[in-house]
């Protein structure tokens, strides 16, 4: 049964969840170079933004490392909850219900009857669901949240380290902003069968709008 249970959230960091801290991560980003006064702006001004967009990005990849901890153990202890209602249940009916919610809608749909029965059999033999903990890979998948924000910083970074123009910085800054956008829309439609090209470009749209949101709100 315990088995049964950690079936359930198998992921590290499935691939929907790192294009979100990736997209999360350049918007953040995006808050800081996008508020620099390139006319006025010297270097310890571009040190300032450097240093003000790694801590955030840090900090907030901490914070989602945390949450992804607490959605995972919540989810497991949903499940183990559910798994027990339904063996303790003195209706057949009722375990099927319960074993029938647990599934993905499209698999519930498909399954009838007869094999909700053969589960629900299968579930009231088995032991007794364990307390719900946090495994080797739910620590493995909040570390990859934390370093998906934080690292994404980087190649936007980058260019104001190398570059001793803050015009030209924010070029080459806002053009590496764009392809890692691109490719993730571009990752996004290949996952769920959309056009590439489309939500590539949709990416750019939605990552700079969002950006543009945060900062007009003081983000």
């Amino acid at each position: 049964m315990s088995a049964l249970v950690a079936g359930f959230r198998t992921r590290v960091v499935d691939p929907i969840d790192r294009i979100s801290e990736i997209l999360f991560g350049l918007i953040m980003v995006l808050t800081f170079t996008g508020s620099l006064s390139v006319a006025e702006a010297g270097r310890e001004d571009t040190r300032t933004m450097l240093i003000g967009a790694l801590g955030c990005n840090l900090a907030w990849g901490i914070i989602d490392g945390v949450l992804y901890l607490m959605g995972g153990l919540g989810e497991k202890a949903r499940t183990a909850l559910a798994l027990r209602a339904a063996r303790r249940s003195p209706s057949a009916d009722e375990a099927q219900r319960l074993v029938a919610e647990m599934l993905p809608a499209p698999v519930a749909a498909l399954v009838g009857p007869t094999e909700l029965a053969a589960i629900e059999q299968r579930l009231r033999q088995a032991p007794e669901p364990a307390i719900p903990r946090l495994d080797r890979g739910d620590w493995l998948g909040a570390l990859g949240v934390c370093l998906l924000v934080f690292l994404s910083t980087f190649p936007v970074a980058i260019p104001f380290l190398v570059i001793n123009s803050p015009m030209a910085a924010l070029r080459v800054s806002n053009a590496v902003v764009i392809v890692m956008l691109t490719a993730a829309g571009a990752m996004f439609a290949r996952l769920t069968g959309r056009n590439a090209w489309l939500w590539g470009l949709a990416m750019v749209l939605l990552g700079a709008g969002l950006a543009g949101l945060a900062m007009a709100l003081g983000g």
